[in-house]
């Protein structure tokens, strides 16, 4: 599966759940303030780390690809499914985030901080991509060994 942007999407989107996102993001940035107030800085950025938006993103596409979908293949959870693509996406993301944090933290203190965030992104959507697609050639190699090409 690659990824793709639909921008049509956007229009499906009702604005109460924007909202959900919003204020659940919001929640979890406020308890990061107040574990990094309590307990310092370190342990603050941990729960920073934590995807803010991506369980309420979750519920939001299985609900969106079930009523789009379902019409057109009853046979299959497309919601689970598409939830499921959605945090591997994540899962991925996450593993290269490490690197920005560690970019971040061993180049900032002595470093402008405009370039060291921007030698952070660029190294976080490079790991990004490159785990994505060797995520996606492993998956087509293991489909075509075992004879099985659904995606």
């Amino acid at each position: 599966m690659r990824p793709e942007i639909d921008v049509g999407a956007i229009r499906q989107t009702k604005w109460h759940e924007y909202i959900i996102r919003f204020v659940f993001g919001g929640c979890v940035t406020v308890l990061a303030g107040v574990m990094a107030r309590e307990f310092g800085p370190v342990v603050g950025g941990l729960f920073l780390a934590v995807p803010t938006i991506f369980p309420a993103s979750a519920t939001l596409i299985e609900k969106h690809e079930k009523e789009n979908r379902k019409a057109r293949h009853p046979e299959k959870d497309v919601g689970k499914t598409s939830a499921g693509f959605d945090a591997e996406g994540a899962a991925l993301g996450s593993v290269a985030l490490v690197l920005f944090g560690w970019i971040v933290w061993r180049f900032l203190p002595g470093g402008s901080a405009a370039m060291v965030l921007s030698l952070a992104f660029v190294a976080w959507f490079l790991a990004a991509t490159v785990l994505w697609n060797v995520r996606e050639r492993s998956t087509k190699r293991g489909r075509s060994e075992s004879g099985n090409n659904i995606a």
